[in-house]
């Protein structure tokens, strides 16, 4: 029974099958479930793992429009912009960057017209600049995650 690099390989098996259980993970990692568990319980509080979730298909249920909202903003409303845009539905992912802009958001819409309404909502704060929208044409790749360096 070996525990070196042992969080990492259980974090790596975990992204190849979310949904193993307990009694595969210690067979494939070689260690007891209750080893396993132990470990990640910890990788869970320590916030190395912050949950459990399907990857849904947008596409597969009807929100066929992705788009890239690229946005400038008052200088100390980025965290009230940036607040706003979590808490909308429709945004998957909300970034402060570097740049020539200062947030960066990806939405899923299900057509233009659903796209339009939110970003004219968003046109609306008076704390937003500017905004640059890009229509996604093809998805290449997305909700990737890659494996932890095993040493």
């Amino acid at each position: 029974m070996t525990y070196e690099n042992l969080d990492e390989k259980l974090v790596n098996a975990l992204l190849a099958d979310g949904r193993a259980s307990l009694r595969s993970l210690a067979e494939e990692l070689g260690v007891s479930v209750t080893t396993v568990s132990n470990h990640l319980k910890d990788l869970e509080s320590s916030g190395v793992i912050e949950g459990y979730t399907p990857v849904v298909n947008y596409d597969a249920v009807g929100y066929d429009v992705t788009a890239v909202v690229q946005l400038k903003v008052e200088g100390n409303a980025i965290g009230e912009v940036t607040e706003s845009l979590r808490d909308a539905k429709q945004m998957v992912s909300v970034y402060e960057v570097t740049g020539d802009h200062d947030i960066v958001a990806i939405g899923k819409f299900r057509d233009t017209d659903d796209m339009n309404r939110q970003i004219k909502e968003l046109l609306h704060d008076v704390n937003v600049k500017e905004s640059n929208t890009s229509v996604v044409l093809n998805t290449v790749s997305e909700h990737e995650q890659f494996p932890l360096d095993v040493e």
